[in-house]
């Protein structure tokens, strides 16, 4: 897998770099040949396209928070317990707020009707007051939510996007109303940031043509029916959910408009641009492209060499160590016994295999169950781990049988080593089911000979650990 991961990376690099070239040159070559179609079919919506995404996305953080708001056990139970001290669920929408950066947060409870907000309880709301009528519209709906664009009941004055969430009780029953309010500025300095990069005029317009958004450079009427040359196509604008027109200024320059209806707050988008600006903009928008192409094709090679190279660490741990214990699997153990013996027998240095096998390990498991048995394997391995040394290789033969492959030592100072091991795990209170267990081990040490094969000195451990296991276990014999 190694060998074939530059030539994947580089596959992947030339595809994302020549797809996004191919794309943006043949963008720009379209456009030059249809430059007024151009402007019309795709810049247009496709800066339509980003301001609504980027208030979808806007839309959906704060559907999530109140979404979390509603079915937060906190505010459930508190409203279960008939609202009791509400300076706590007062605590909690400031800090909603101040969290979040929200305009406001809330929550209307349908038992009391009392309106909660960061600054307190500021009203009860009612059937008879025109300013509540969402309230007992949520109350009836069968969505979850509503997005809603209304006056703050905090400042009359200021116009907000309320995400108006249903809370239920653990049965489902409606107690009341929570979510919060976002305000329409954002939607506003969207425009500004947005009329910067892309030099067009963007706004918003209600039902009737009135301008409801619009940016601090925006010099056209108040209504589009009195925009100068816009009267004409100002009835198709406002009876379709999306339209693409155009209309001559009195200067003579043709002006591309396309709007679309926003549903959650039921005004239209609109983007302008005139055709003299357009000519400038084909070229800058290619090496737009050509840049957010280059830093796309960066950002997925990053996110797919970082994956690669997971994927690759967690194979090779998968294909080199025991899932339960983190203990080396047989393969490895062959691999390094491989290459510690020809390196041992260059140096004239001993190299020595310890077996250790957990005492009475099955009737623990009959016992205690399978979950307590491998509670007791972890613990045991890491015990083993706390006293060996780096150099050494510990290694899961099988069920409870371990082996330790000792570069350096030989029989008599891997048996002192293994003795240590034998006491720390003697020592050691192992926890399961809520019982304290002792546990012991048997051990065997065989120091390798000249010209040995690793299954005849496993089969010298193995005899020396069952001598252990014949003499009363709980012992360490060496070969």
């Amino acid at each position: 897998m190694q060998y074939k991961k530059p030539y994947f990376t580089a596959a992947l690099v030339a595809l994302l770099v020549l797809g996004f070239l191919a794309t943006s040159v043949i963008s720009y070559l379209v456009a030059h040949d249809s430059l007024r179609t151009q402007i019309a079919d795709e810049a247009l919506p496709l800066t339509s396209d980003n301001i609504y995404s980027e208030i979808e996305r806007d839309l959906l953080r704060s559907i999530l928070i109140s979404s979390l708001m509603a079915y937060n056990t906190f505010v459930i139970d508190w409203t279960l317990g008939g609202e009791k001290d509400p300076d706590k669920i007062i605590r909690y929408l400031k800090q909603i707020k101040q969290r979040y950066e929200t305009t406001s947060a809330f929550f209307v409870s349908e038992e009391h009707r009392n309106y909660y907000h960061p600054d307190g309880v500021l009203k009860k709301v009612s059937r008879d007051d025109a300013a509540d009528k969402w309230y007992f519209r949520v109350r009836n709906i069968d969505d979850p939510y509503e997005i809603n664009l209304d006056f703050d009941t905090a400042d009359r004055s200021r116009l907000s996007i309320f995400v108006n969430y249903r809370a239920t009780d653990y049965n489902g029953k409606f107690i009341g109303v929570t979510g919060i309010g976002l305000s329409v500025e954002r939607v506003a300095d969207m425009i500004e940031n947005y009329q910067r990069r892309y030099n067009r005029d963007i706004y918003f317009i209600n039902r009737e043509g009135m301008v409801t958004v619009r940016g601090s450079h925006y010099t056209g009427a108040k209504r589009i029916q009195d925009q100068p040359g816009m009267k004409r196509v100002a009835t198709h604008i406002l009876a379709n959910p999306s339209a693409t027109v155009n209309y001559t200024r009195p200067d003579g320059k043709t002006v591309y408009v396309n709007s679309r209806l926003v549903p959650e707050f039921d005004w239209y988008l609109i983007v302008e641009q005139p055709e003299s600006d357009a000519n400038a903009r084909v070229l800058d928008a290619l090496f737009a492209n050509i840049v957010i192409a280059l830093m796309i094709t960066a950002l997925v090679l990053g996110i797919a060499w970082f994956t690669l190279r997971g994927y690759q660490r967690r194979l090779e741990e998968m294909a080199t160590t025991d899932k339960l214990t983190g203990a080396a699997n047989r393969h490895v153990l062959e691999v390094i016994f491989n290459h510690d013996i020809p390196a041992a027998r260059r140096h004239n240095t001993p190299v020595t295999l310890v077996s250790l096998d957990i005492d009475t390990f099955k009737q623990i498991n009959d016992s205690q169950g399978h979950d307590c048995g491998d509670a007791i394997l972890r613990s045991f391995a890491e015990i083993v781990r706390d006293h060996i040394r780096a150099s050494d290789t510990l290694c899961r033969w099988g069920g409870d049988e371990f082996v330790i492959l000792m570069n350096g030592l030989g029989s008599e100072e891997a048996g002192q080593r293994a003795e240590i091991i034998r006491e720390a795990v003697m020592k050691h209170v192992f926890r399961c089911n809520k019982q304290s267990l002792e546990v012991t081990i048997s051990i065997g040490v065989a120091e390798y000979r000249p010209d040995e094969v690793l299954t005849d000195l496993l089969k010298r451990a193995d005899t020396a650990l069952y001598a252990s296991k014949k003499q009363g276990r709980n012992r360490t014999t060496s070969a």
